[in-house]
């Protein structure tokens, strides 16, 4: 029995879902159906994505093959709803292609500072950004956290973890620069270390490193044993 989107409960309705649960929670044909917006009298647009992924053996890989005129196939599927559906497989494919090419394991505190240093090596404030780490030590993700002026920032250990969390980092570690050159850590440094190194033990996120960037130096905390 046909039933319209807008009359199902708010927590099944897949633009809801994907605010309330999150974007992971929604399966293939919820996704598709946010992209093409609405089905057609019979069905609604997530009974027709269903359609649309069996004929493809409800495979992601496959249903990026077809063709806009293929798509169209479909009753309720015009060019605009069949070219939303081919681009956003494509973007996909390239995120893919991208992920596999770009991700740089980091081995050593050096690696790090290859990284951040052309970002915030020679800027004249203070920014404090955190590398997320997978189980391999593969940067997935990298964040600016804050930003500052001479001589420091706000750091919110929430929204570290936060992000931590969104993009299943086994590990992080923390950057930031120094304006004045100056390769030394502070008692603030040193402080908000120690206070995300034992958010971390609870959360069990390690923090591997905390480097201080200048221009053309850097220092590391696992370097200089202070973590």
């Amino acid at each position: 029995m046909y039933t319209p989107i807008n009359q199902w409960a708010e927590d099944d309705r897949p633009r809801e879902k994907f605010l309330l649960k999150g974007k992971s929670t929604l399966s293939d044909s919820e996704l598709l159906a946010i992209l093409i917006g609405s089905g057609s009298r019979n069905e609604s647009a997530v009974q027709l994505c269903q359609r649309i992924l069996a004929s493809a053996n409800n495979n992601l890989n496959q249903l990026g093959k077809l063709s806009v005129q293929q798509l169209m196939q479909f009753k309720g599927v015009g060019e605009a709803k069949a070219i939303s559906i081919a681009s956003a497989l494509e973007l996909g494919k390239r995120r893919q292609n991208e992920a596999a090419s770009e991700l740089k394991k980091i081995t050593s505190s050096k690696a790090v500072f290859e990284i951040m240093q052309p970002i915030i090596g020679e800027l004249p404030h203070e920014e404090f950004w955190v590398l997320y780490l997978n189980n391999s030590n593969k940067v997935i993700y990298k964040s600016q956290i804050s930003k500052g002026g001479i001589t420091g920032t706000v750091v919110d250990s929430r929204l570290i973890f936060k992000i931590a969390f969104e993009h299943f980092a086994i590990s992080v570690i923390l950057v930031h620069n120094h304006p004045s050159g100056k390769l030394q850590a502070s008692e603030a440094d040193k402080q908000i270390t120690r206070k995300l190194q034992e958010a971390g033990k609870y959360l069990e996120i390690q923090v591997l490193d905390h480097l201080i960037v200048c221009q053309n130096a850097y220092v590391s905390f696992a370097d200089e044993n202070l973590l």
